[in-house]
């Protein structure tokens, strides 16, 4: 993979990293494109659009689930594991995987190389990159491997055959890990809808992949570390954070969920079950896209909260999409010392740079003003409410996968806009936002300031 770098790329010295980056997922799309097209990985006598292809290899890179086509009856079991292993390259991320393979050929990493993992994996620095690269790898497939085999030997209950229950349970562990949204059951886990163990399975491995690398790093360093060592032992404000929100974000979700749907969806079910049914949702809603309840019975307020869930989505380095949890919670941060009369940004008796605050305002101002774009010109393209317009671009964004049905509706215009929007989701604002910037340049002089009225 990086050896790509090597000759086309010296004869382009103006390109960016960030630019680079975004080539290789544009690499990647196309690969997967090309690979789900091969006809040995469809049914017999099914055939697949190039725009249906195109948008299925988009969602499986970008970990979002939203599909133009039903999976369980466009793929066979060896596009199954074609789809699966497209998943690890968008859930892990194209550069962690590509550095694996490229050492296992007995490859070193150069500079170049070590600047687009940075990128992938949004680190600040170079040092001790590949390592990181290999211990998410690790520790993605361990969690990846011991939920296929709890899932499995469960859906024994469930399938005929154990090859059957074998395939669902090893599909079901990379779909969640990843919280890629996608499914072979062909109705996600409605038919696990009163099966506790399967949800709570899933929700640890959704929380796994969307809780951020970093934070699963800093928690398996502490795991292994001597118990003589662990009460030196300090998490990083990032992980405190990212953690902290995430979870906050969870318990919101859910108890907004549960009273907003206590008299409709959920008013049949005992409490036990309308708490599970909550918590499920509120996870999923973030980043996972698997559904145990149809979601069209939820209400309008409930479709418009689970919007800005999705809008919020995972952590950073993590699987998955949106604006991410330190962005909102930076933003809500700066909101509120700025309220208070404080010059500065504290928490856990840290200090937030002004550089990062003004990165979280520009990342969710950024975000919002593409999907209001993106909702603006679908409701002039489709012909559907403008609820499930906004539902399906946010879940979009947010790599979700969550759809009111229109997907596969939707013309080829307004696939290419949600295409564009799983993208952006993925590969996040500044990625984005770097493919259009130029070098940074020194400023020869500087004007007086002025003062504006704001507000």
């Amino acid at each position: 993979m990086f050896k790509i770098l090597r000759l086309p790329f010296r004869k382009l010295p103006q390109l960016s990293t960030f630019q680079l980056f975004v080539i290789f997922y544009l690499m990647a799309i196309s690969i997967a494109t090309l690979v789900l097209s091969m006809p040995f990985f469809l049914e017999d006598g099914v055939t697949v659009s190039f725009i249906d292809t195109l948008f299925t290899a988009i969602s499986a890179i970008s970990v979002t689930g939203l599909t133009a086509v039903p999976i369980e009856l466009t793929f066979n079991t060896a596009g199954y594991f074609a789809l699966a292993f497209i998943l690890q390259f968008g859930g892990i991320g194209i550069m962690t995987l590509g550095t694996t393979i490229y050492l296992l050929l007995g490859k070193k990493i150069g500079i170049r190389g070590r600047q687009l993992i940075s990128v992938d994996q949004n680190r600040s620095t170079l040092s001790g990159l590949v390592k990181l690269m290999l211990k998410i790898l690790r520790t993605v497939l361990f969690i990846e491997l011991v939920g296929m085999i709890i899932l499995s030997l469960h859906y024994l209950n469930y399938f005929d055959t154990w090859q059957e229950a074998w395939l669902q349970g090893f599909f079901a562990s990379v779909s969640a890990t990843t919280n890629a949204g996608f499914d072979i059951t062909g109705a996600s886990l409605e038919p696990f809808a009163n099966d506790y163990f399967v949800q709570i399975v899933n929700m640890c491995l959704l929380v796994s992949g969307a809780i951020g690398f970093p934070v699963l790093m800093e928690i398996e360093q502490w795991l292994f570390m001597r118990k003589a060592e662990r009460h030196r032992f300090r998490f990083s404000t990032f992980a405190k954070l990212t953690t902290t929100t995430f979870f906050l974000l969870v318990l919101f979700g859910a108890v907004i969920f549960y009273l907003l749907e206590r008299q409709h969806v959920l008013a049949d079910d005992s409490f036990l079950t309308a708490i599970i049914h909550s918590f499920f949702q509120s996870i999923t809603t973030r980043n996972g896209g698997l559904q145990t309840l149809d979601i069209n019975q939820f209400t309008p307020t409930t479709l418009m909260f689970f919007s800005f869930l999705m809008f919020v989505g995972a952590s950073p380095s993590s699987v998955g999409g949106g604006i991410r949890t330190t962005t909102f919670a930076i933003v809500l941060l700066a909101i509120y010392h700025y309220a208070k009369g404080h010059t500065a940004i504290k928490v856990f008796k840290r200090e937030i740079a002004r550089e990062d605050v003004l990165k979280a305002f520009i990342v969710m101002t950024t975000a919002l003003f593409l999907c209001l774009l993106a909702v603006l010109c679908l409701s002039i393209s489709e012909p559907f409410s403008n609820l499930e317009i906004t539902f399906e671009v946010f879940s979009a964004f947010g790599t979700t996968g969550l759809s009111l049905g229109i997907t596969s509706d939707l013309t080829v215009f307004g696939k290419i806009i949600i295409m564009i929007m799983m993208f952006v989701g993925r590969i996040g604002i500044f990625s984005f936002l770097f493919i259009i910037r130029g070098k940074p340049t020194k400023d020869l002089y500087k004007y007086p300031k002025a003062k504006m009225i704001i507000g």
